[in-house]
């Protein structure tokens, strides 16, 4: 998420805007163009997709997008209120916004190249995920585990790995480049575990383009998890959790 949406986040979670209506009002249907002026009001760069209905009655999903990523915020029924933040569905124990965020950017799978990929599973399996990976992310290496796990249970997933160093980690472009020359899962788990990483061993690109890559599909993060319908999950999830999101239809 970039600048502009992040602060909108942690700026307030309910901001009162202009066009107040009284507390009881009845419910109406939120114009593309009425969501827009609250929008602006917040930042005039902020331009609106969609408006629906939310899982929440009396309030509003809109979908935003700034810079070239989307994102969400909720307006209520008196369209006076913008919240800011996440919808919990506590029963379900399901962030329903990040299960929306995750539709809304979607990307495309068949765009990703994938030859300097390192591969866990079978390359032919017809399940495949794709991971963006920086080799001194924590949260990397306990997903890494579970990857494992994953194959180890299902042999109809494969994992595909690309390095994506950030810059914030001191020496991870460099192992990310030994790993990709030697297209080696040894290294991959060395540099987990934290062992010293030998000096790339050829001449490539891939990783800068990994990097430009990331920044087109709006990935800032590691890890990424890029699911076969396209969605983008964040962070590390249990081996469960990732095969439960394979197999949602």
């Amino acid at each position: 998420m970039n600048k502009v949406l992040f602060s909108l986040l942690v700026c307030v979670m309910l901001l009162p805007v202009a066009y107040a209506r009284a507390a009881d009002t009845k419910c109406e249907t939120l114009t593309k163009d009425e969501a827009a002026a609250l929008v602006k009001l917040l930042n005039p760069n902020l331009r609106v997709l969609d408006v629906e209905s939310s899982p929440v009655q009396g309030i509003w999903e809109v979908t935003i997008t700034s810079g070239g990523q989307k994102g969400l915020f909720y307006i209520d029924c008196s369209k006076r209120y913008i919240i800011l933040g996440d919808l919990i569905d506590t029963k379900a124990r399901s962030n329903l916004t990040r299960e929306r965020m995750a539709e809304i950017n979607k990307v495309d799978v068949a765009s990703i190249p994938l030859d300097d990929a390192i591969v866990i599973g079978d390359k032919s399996a017809p399940h495949m995920l794709i991971v963006f990976d920086d080799p001194d992310c924590p949260y990397c290496a306990q997903l890494h585990q579970e990857i494992k796990q994953v194959v180890e249970k299902r042999k109809d997933i494969v994992f595909f790995i690309k390095m994506f160093p950030l810059a914030m980690h001191k020496g991870a472009y460099d192992k990310a480049k030994a790993i990709v020359c030697g297209k080696s899962l040894k290294l991959l788990d060395d540099a987990f575990e934290k062992k010293d990483i030998p000096a790339a061993k050829c001449a490539t690109s891939a990783v800068d383009d990994n990097i430009k890559l990331g920044g087109k599909l709006g990935i800032q993060g590691t890890p990424a998890i890029i699911f076969p319908d396209g969605r983008v999950l964040s962070g590390s999830m249990p081996a469960d959790a990732l095969i439960q999101e394979v197999d949602k239809k």
